[in-house]
C-alpha cells in the first residue's frame, strides 16, 4: 500500500514519514491532462467513508465533502480531498502514480474484494 498525497498536515504520524507540508507541493500549473487525473482520483474505491466536510488548509474558504474519506486504486491509497488539491494548486503528485493512471488509460482498475479487504486492514494500523 503506498500513500499518495502523503502530506503531514493530513495523515497522522501513524502513517510514517509524510513527504513534506502540502503547500510545497504546490505548483503554478497542472499537468495537461490534470482533469482526467482529477476524475480517476473522485472514481477512487472508497476503503473509509467519512460524513462531513473539511476545509482547505492552504487557506481559501472551500470545504471539501468527504474530505476525510479514503480512496484506492488496489495500489495507492488517497484521502478524499486530494482531487481539490490538485484541482484548485495542481500539487505535484509521484510520477510512480502518474505513469499508473495513463497506462491505465485514466480508468480506475478493477480491485477485487480480497484486496479491498487487505488494504482496509492496512489502513486500520494507520488510522
Amino acid at each position: 500500500m503506498k500513500i499518495l498525497g502523503h502530506y503531514e498536515e493530513l495523515w497522522l504520524e501513524l502513517a510514517g514519514t509524510p513527504d513534506g507540508k502540502l503547500q510545497d507541493f504546490k505548483q503554478e500549473k497542472g499537468e495537461p491532462d490534470e482533469d482526467r487525473i482529477v476524475q480517476y482520483l473522485r472514481d477512487g474505491e472508497e476503503l473509509f467513508s467519512a460524513m462531513g466536510a473539511v476545509g482547505d488548509i492552504l487557506g481559501s474558504e472551500e470545504r471539501i465533502l468527504g474530505g476525510d474519506s479514503i480512496f484506492t486504486d488496489g495500489e495507492w491509497i488517497w484521502r478524499g480531498d486530494l482531487w481539490f488539491y490538485l484541482s484548485r494548486y495542481h500539487v505535484r503528485l509521484p510520477n510512480e502514480f502518474l505513469t499508473r493512471v495513463r497506462e491505465h488509460g485514466y480508468a480506475l482498475p478493477v480491485v477485487d474484494e480480497a484486496r479491498l479487504i487487505s488494504l482496509s486492514d492496512e489502513l486500520h494500523e494507520i488510522l
